[in-house]
């Protein structure tokens, strides 16, 4: 079993919001990604998907976007990100999701021997502006961080065979790849890979490779030229 991941899909099926304001690169992306998804991904294999998947506001409307996603090969493990205001309690979304279509909150779960991990994250304090709001999202981000690196241990992340990988949708580190409280959980948690999208218009060569010796991967669309990046083999 190989493991991909690729994060910010942005679809927009059921009400069409074209992605080429953000340059024209991201003309036709959506048949991009189909298309080297269906050349790349076996049906064996696994795909993490870090957030912004839908520009929907309702379930219904990005379940018809997933629909989409769901006929691609292999499993799909899907997390949120800042733009998917459709995600609902995660019971409700799990419920919804299509066969092979699985979803991280406050949680993990193990697919053979693969775990997988995560939450959305969030700004991190820095020199720019960060509200009283800010503040009490990104600390609420770190407990759910917590809880899912928690529940990956509890999982067996951590024992000999298990490999262990950490979905985030922002980055975890601040400016110029300061530390925050995100990295200190990594360091204390120990994922084998961390994988994050949300930035885009950024070199992947540019972008945090590892916090100490943890690789952690950009794998938003636009930085992979719309193709699944390999992560490992399980």
């Amino acid at each position: 079993m190989r493991v991909f991941a690729i994060a910010d899909l942005h679809l927009s099926f059921t009400a069409p919001k074209p992605m080429t304001v953000f340059g024209p690169n991201w003309a036709g992306h959506p048949e991009m990604i189909f298309e080297q998804w269906r050349e790349t991904v076996g049906q064996d294999d696994v795909v993490l998907l870090p957030g912004d998947l839908s520009w929907a506001m309702r379930l219904p409307e990005a379940l018809e976007d997933l629909s989409h996603v769901a006929v691609l090969p292999g499993t799909k493990v899907l997390l949120r990100g800042n733009h998917d205001y459709w995600w609902p309690a995660i019971g409700k979304l799990r419920a919804a999701l299509s066969t092979g279509m699985l979803a991280v909150q406050n949680d993990a779960l193990r697919i053979g021997d693969l775990i997988v991990s995560g939450t959305r994250g969030w700004v991190t304090p820095g020199p720019d502006s960060f509200t009283d709001e800010d503040r009490r999202i990104y600390e609420r981000e770190l407990e759910r961080l917590r809880l899912s690196l928690e529940a990956a241990r509890r999982l067996g992340a951590g024992t000999p065979g298990a490999r262990h990988i950490l979905m985030l949708h922002y980055p975890p580190t601040g400016p110029q790849f300061a530390p925050t409280g995100f990295t200190d959980l990594i360091a204390q948690y120990r994922p084998e890979r961390v994988v994050y999208g949300h930035l885009h218009g950024v070199s992947v060569a540019r972008s945090l490779q590892y916090w100490g010796d943890i690789p952690t991967d950009l794998v938003a669309a636009d930085g992979l030229g719309f193709r699944p990046k390999f992560i490992l083999d399980v």
